[in-house]
């Protein structure tokens, strides 16, 4: 590739790669050491709600040391959510969403990592272990058996002298130095997987995209995904991407494969020179095959899910309706070209366009979240429990029934003076003592026990907030003694 064919594609690369876009921005150190905190360790991906809180926290603290940081932990992940630095997605466990960090974020923070504390890259380690690997391919990839075969007995002979030197008592082990040395080269390698993960679920949602967009876009003559898809073809999964991932997943999910690994850990982090290895490392490297197989699970729930998609995206004939609405726009773009070299953009029209059905509103009318609506810190105020009051318990009785013994008493009191008497002569001499409750419980005994009579009467009573009230109702007589 020529300079200017580098500088194009490296061009190319400013203007659209998330890592460079982060390494280049105002506040690149703020925004990698805050998502390598929260996201780039051992949680991976955190509910929104818990990173806003983590992130405020960190913002207060960091605005305490003078740096300017106008926004809020919101409106930053919103920020590096556009940028390409954060990934939202629905969390399958719960109704919620949540943040990862995308492929671009963790490239730039594994770049600034080692340029904050370079590793070791010229160690006898990776040379051997490249070695070890270039030989292993040449053997296996030798067509003519003879020299394989050769090659096969070659690596035996090296392997029955190496035993006969141990038998003899020869046992060479590696010394200290060298052995830290290549378990932090192994280290190194097995920390760039989570961003191999990464990449490896952006492959496949880009390769979803492509596949429905070959759909959307392709006409009769050219249906060879269309077709496949029918026909039951699993596209995502036969791949080279899904061929690629299923062949490492199903040695990171082999049984023997794991527990053999898990026994080569606790050897290893039983010898003397892994207690120079930080409780991190030595954590990471115990729950490094458990971490593989989670982060296979997921991404075989990617694969599952997009290829069950792109299946009912075809069968349910959702694609027509999208190439339908596909010629509808060029046909609009087009005719819009044609248009605008007569007519400005910002011209008015007495064209009138229908909206979606989604309510618009003014800023204004929103509600800002007031946290202290929220605030628990008044004293919780301890209740003793004591001795119950008859007279409390009698006037709450009182206060939520009618008291029909206090107005037979009254309404016997006062035929006991006069041979018959109505609603309001009642009242008049025995006032309402529980308002508006009186006066009904009078009408159902004048209705059960009384005489109706000819017109209307008014009466009053005075109500519980001490408000004189009056009320018209029919005339009834109480003419013998209540019950």
């Amino acid at each position: 590739m020529s300079a200017l064919s580098q500088t194009h594609a490296l061009k190319h690369l400013v203007e659209t790669d998330a890592t460079w876009r982060l390494l280049r921005a105002d506040n690149a150190p703020v925004i990698a050491a805050l998502l390598s905190e929260h996201l780039g360790g051992e949680s991976r991906r955190l509910g929104t709600d818990e990173l806003y809180e983590r992130l405020d926290h960190d913002l207060e603290a960091l605005r305490a040391h003078g740096m300017e940081l106008p926004q809020s932990a919101q409106g930053y992940c919103a920020e590096w959510r556009k940028a390409g630095f954060l990934t939202r997605r629905p969390a399958e466990e719960a109704r919620r969403e949540t943040f990862e960090l995308a492929l671009g974020a963790l490239g730039a923070i594994r770049f600034l990592e080692q340029l904050n504390a370079p590793r070791q890259t010229v160690t006898e380690s990776r040379l051997a272990s490249i070695g070890a690997q270039l030989g292993q391919l040449a053997v296996e990839t030798d067509p003519d058996a003879t020299r394989r075969l050769e090659q096969l007995h070659a690596q035996r002979d090296r392997l029955d002298a190496q035993i006969e030197r141990i038998h003899a008592g020869d046992l060479d082990t590696l010394d200290q130095t060298r052995a830290l040395e290549r378990v932090r080269d192994i280290l190194a390698q097995a920390e760039e997987i989570p961003s191999d993960f990464a990449r490896v679920r952006a492959e496949f949602e880009s390769l979803n995209r492509d596949l429905r967009a070959r759909i959307v876009e392709s006409d009769d003559t050219q249906r060879t995904v269309l077709d496949e898809v029918f026909r039951g073809v699993d596209l995502i999964g036969d791949s080279d991407e899904g061929r690629s991932f299923a062949g490492f997943s199903a040695l990171v999910l082999d049984p023997a494969v794991g527990a053999a690994f898990d026994d080569d850990i606790e050897r290893v982090l039983a010898r003397d020179f892994a207690g120079e290895l930080t409780n991190a490392q030595r954590r990471f490297l115990r729950l490094f095959i458990g971490t593989l197989k989670d982060h296979s699970g997921e991404i075989h729930e990617v694969i599952t899910a997009f290829a069950r998609g792109l299946r009912r995206y075809v069968q349910s004939q959702d694609y027509q309706r999208d190439r339908v609405l596909r010629g509808l726009l060029r046909t609009a773009l087009a005719a819009g070209v044609e248009a605008s070299a007569h007519a400005k953009p910002y011209q008015p029209t007495t064209l009138h366009l229908e909206l979606s059905a989604v309510a618009l509103g003014s800023v204004g009318a929103i509600r800002l979240h007031d946290p202290a609506d929220l605030d628990a810190s008044a004293p919780i105020v301890e209740h003793v429990a004591g001795t119950a009051d008859l007279e409390a318990l009698r006037a709450l009785a009182r206060a939520t029934e009618i008291d029909f013994g206090e107005l037979i008493g009254n309404v016997n009191a006062v035929l006991a003076e006069v041979p018959q008497c109505t609603v309001r002569e009642v009242l008049e001499r025995h006032p309402a003592s529980q308002g508006v409750a009186s006066v009904v419980g009078l009408l159902t005994l004048a209705a059960t026990q009384g005489a109706t009579g000819d017109g209307v009467e008014t009466v009053r009573w005075q109500g519980a907030d001490e408000t004189a009230r009056a009320a018209d109702i029919p005339i009834y007589r109480f003419t013998g003694r209540l019950l």
